[in-house]
């Protein structure tokens, strides 16, 4: 039996995020293997599951451009272009688990899951949440000091009671999550 009113999102566990992808993170794999394993024991605590993923088609600067060295705040080497191995779902996340998929950063950067929509439609994720009668989400992925981070936070803005779920997140850095982690809950999130 679900829990009312809770989503889970899974914050871009794409291949070009884990290792051996463009911007791999160490523990990208086994975070992928490791929320499938959440999902399948706790995925009646969820109303819904959401999956975000990067899905670039032309995101004015937010790639490096050529012979450019990216500075990996605001430009990026390319990575998680629509339609590429590198933006799939990585093949240890069971994407059966997944009720919906929100895309973001086609046309401009987008690190947060509510710039994306619902794959197909126009609809955003605040209000397809709110659509489904959710009221809290529970958040994991990558990475914990980018994309899950900034996902977080545009949660609680929106008004969602947030908890994350710092074992199922991969960071770029152990300083950069550890400085995100404090940050979100500096903004009132529950971290277990």
């Amino acid at each position: 039996m679900s829990v009312p009113h809770r989503a889970l999102i899974v914050v871009d566990v794409q291949n070009d995020f884990c290792p051996g992808g463009a911007l791999g993170t160490v523990r990208g794999g086994d975070v992928a293997a490791a929320v499938s394993a959440h999902l399948r024991a706790h995925g009646d605590d969820y109303t819904v599951v959401v999956g975000t993923k990067d899905w670039h088609i032309d995101p004015v600067g937010h790639f490096a451009p050529d012979g450019v060295e990216p500075d990996f705040q605001d430009t990026w080497p390319v990575h998680c272009v629509a339609g590429t191995p590198g933006a799939e779902a990585h093949p240890e996340l069971d994407e059966s688990l997944v009720d919906a998929w929100f895309l973001k950063g086609e046309y401009t950067a987008a690190y947060s899951g509510f710039e994306g929509h619902l794959e197909g439609a126009e609809a955003g994720l605040a209000d397809w949440l709110r659509s489904h009668g959710i009221t809290s989400v529970a958040v994991c992925g990558i990475a914990t000091d980018f994309c899950v981070r900034a996902t977080v936070l545009d949660a609680v803005a929106a008004g969602f009671a947030v908890t994350l779920l710092s074992d199922l997140c991969a960071a770029v850095t152990g300083a950069g999550g550890a400085e995100a982690v404090t940050r979100m809950k500096d903004a009132g999130v529950t971290v277990v």
